[in-house]
């Protein structure tokens, strides 16, 4: 299977920009407007009356917007001095095959993001819930509509964190610790995954804290289950492309949004 997945050095500069560009914030914005049912139920106190509840969606589309066309425009000039990137994405506007580079991510990403998901449950139920009664008393979404907040996930959150903030990353470290190509060495690239996924469980607190006061071991609990999935997201990233980790998040929030949701109820 190894042969199938494009090397780093094999994501090339010499994709359409714009395109990419395009084409991701266009994902991006799908998922921003796919998110707002979860948003709005979990989150009960956003007001809901007309003509409030358009003005709040459409400003809510428009700061995802700047956010998005910014991460991915950094993000895209930064993974390709890197040799990271999106590169099903970039070899398709290429016009080269990419249906092998595809089937060969499909499986190890799904199953990578399942047991991310799983050990994220147990961890969740074995050790943090017994001491957070509060998040019990939470109206939970339904199954659709964490379904379509997995789009979110799978496409926004892997743009802001894995291109975006790996890439950024990974580019600066790349300037003081790299290997013969200049690309940022295996431990390098480990320490800014890592760094990464804490950024990403830190990221989830101003949810967290409209939902109920922070305390030590609340922002514990988003560090440690969210950077768990942060590491398996960013190590495909890595090794496989963004593709990858989208995959494999929007997997991991299935399981966690939808099925776990369904077996509960």
């Amino acid at each position: 299977m190894a042969e199938l997945t494009p090397k780093r050095s094999q994501v090339s500069d010499k994709a359409p920009f714009w395109r990419e560009f395009f084409i991701l914030l266009g994902a991006g914005l799908f998922g921003a407007i796919a998110v707002i049912p979860y948003t709005i139920t979990l989150q009960s106190g956003v007001p809901t009356e007309v003509p409030i509840l358009p003005l709040f969606l459409v400003l809510q589309l428009a700061n995802n917007a700047i956010l998005l066309a910014l991460a991915i425009g950094v993000g895209l000039f930064c993974a390709r001095r890197v040799g990271l990137g999106a590169p099903i994405l970039e070899g398709w506007l290429r016009g080269e095959g990419v249906g092998k580079r595809g089937r060969a991510i499909l499986l190890p990403s799904v199953l990578l993001g399942l047991g991310a998901g799983l050990i994220i449950i147990l961890l969740d139920v074995a050790v943090f819930a017994p001491y957070l009664a509060a998040f019990q008393e939470v109206e939970q979404p339904s199954p659709w509509q964490g379904f379509l907040a997995s789009f979110y996930g799978g496409i926004d959150e892997e743009i802001l964190l894995r291109l975006f903030m790996v890439s950024l990353l990974a580019w600066l470290i790349s300037r003081v610790w790299k290997d013969a190509e200049g690309k940022p060495t295996a431990g390098g690239m480990w320490l800014v995954i890592i760094v990464a996924s804490v950024l990403f469980g830190l990221g989830h607190l101003p949810a967290t804290a409209q939902l109920a006061p922070l305390t030590p071991l609340l922002v514990t609990r988003a560090i440690i289950l969210n950077g768990v999935a942060g590491l398996a997201f960013g190590y495909l990233y890595w090794k496989r492309g963004l593709e990858s980790a989208m995959l494999a998040h929007f997997s991991a929030d299935i399981l966690l949004h939808v099925i776990l949701v369904l077996l509960v109820t």
